[in-house]
């Protein structure tokens, strides 16, 4: 089977990159193309991961819009000479757009409601798969699993945490620490929404201090006030340090969700975190792993309530009971790029992502 799959995140190479493991081992081909963003590109390099850069980053809303038409077409003539019979990306728009014309299967991976490319995505689609509680409907082509995309690459089935490599780096798992995220909110689904404000995010910062050392994960450069803040280990280590934090706060939806799987304390700030939340963390909050809200001074209040608390054990049970009832994404996801394979014309085994899979059904290790 031949397989193009695109990353435009961090947390999309995270995704994929158990999900390509498998493929090659089972002797398919799989070429991977990126667009600058944050350090995803240093992740690919780190993962050894083959890839080509498409496109740079924006500077602009209107370059937005330009470098998703480059990227689209440069998209497209890759993958005229691939000739692939799978493509997939988590959003997927170029994905979408260029598969059909190129005689390709499409599987594009959402899990955000209201974001309005998915209606520049999913109608050209073939599979559009969410998990199990998605608000909407994407017709004969939606499929459900009972998981998150996180669960792809922090499922105890593959994620150990590296207590040495945070040492190696001068990071003491034992010690009190918080990990804080802001993000740059720059995507064309961003538009309109925020995360913390300037004043705070110095206030989060300041209060998180009088209690534990802090940590700040940031998509800009540090304003000068942070910078003695700063991660200090390289991207592939990020989700050791959220694992051994004392508490996550932050306004990134893909970290905020890493951080309640992994059973640290976190709070999320957005401006969508109101009374219609995203399902996702509805579900969260419902297993008591996330606190989410979209006034910065409450996440300010409730994050240093976290810290002094440290309820360790109760996060943990929160995890335990969680994972219990959620499968290991990475066997499904092979299962249904193999489908979308074979429906395309290539010979494959007879794996439907519906067909049993004990990981699929409960988490066998638990940490």
């Amino acid at each position: 089977m031949n397989v193009v799959v695109t990353v435009q995140h961090p947390a999309h190479v995270h995704f994929f990159q158990p999900i390509l493991r498998r493929l090659r081992e089972r002797g398919d081909e799989v070429h991977v193309f990126a667009r600058e963003k944050d350090v995803a590109i240093d992740l690919l390099d780190q993962y050894g991961i083959d890839h080509t850069v498409l496109v740079g980053k924006p500077d602009s809303l209107g370059g937005l819009a330009r470098m998703q038409a480059t990227y689209e077409y440069r998209l497209w003539k890759a993958a005229r000479r691939i000739d692939p019979d799978v493509m997939t990306a988590i959003g997927g728009t170029a994905v979408a757009h260029v598969s059909s014309l190129v005689g390709a299967r499409s599987v594009v991976w959402l899990d955000n409601e209201g974001i309005f490319a998915h209606k520049l995505t999913t109608p050209f689609a073939d599979v559009v798969a969410t998990p199990r509680r998605f608000r909407g409907d994407f017709g004969d082509g939606h499929v459900r699993y009972d998981g998150y995309q996180e669960l792809a690459y922090l499922h105890p089935n593959r994620f150990d945490p590296d207590p040495e490599g945070l040492r190696s780096y001068g990071v003491d798992p034992d010690a009190e620490y918080a990990v804080v995220r802001f993000r740059e909110w720059s995507a064309l689904h961003d538009v309109g929404e925020a995360g913390f404000s300037g004043a705070d995010k110095r206030r989060l910062v300041e209060s998180l201090a009088d209690r534990a050392e802090v940590y700040v994960v940031s998509e800009r450069s540090l304003p000068p006030e942070f910078r003695d803040n700063r991660l200090p280990v390289p991207p592939h280590l990020v989700h050791d340090l959220l694992y051994y934090a004392n508490c996550y706060v932050g306004d990134s939806a893909t970290m905020s969700t890493e951080a309640a799987l992994l059973g640290t304390p976190a709070v999320r700030c957005q401006s969508f975190a109101d009374g219609d939340d995203m399902s996702n963390f509805v579900e969260l909050g419902e297993f008591g792993l996330l606190y989410s809200t979209d006034d910065g001074r409450e996440a300010v209040r409730e994050a240093t309530t976290l810290v002094r608390n440290d309820p360790e054990a109760a996060w943990e049970r929160r995890r335990r009971r969680l994972l219990e009832e959620k499968i290991d994404v990475v066997p499904f996801a092979v299962r249904l790029l193999v489908r979308e394979g074979r429906t395309a014309g290539r010979s494959e085994p007879d794996d439907r992502p519906g067909q049993a899979d004990p990981s699929e059904r409960r988490s066998k290790a638990l940490n």
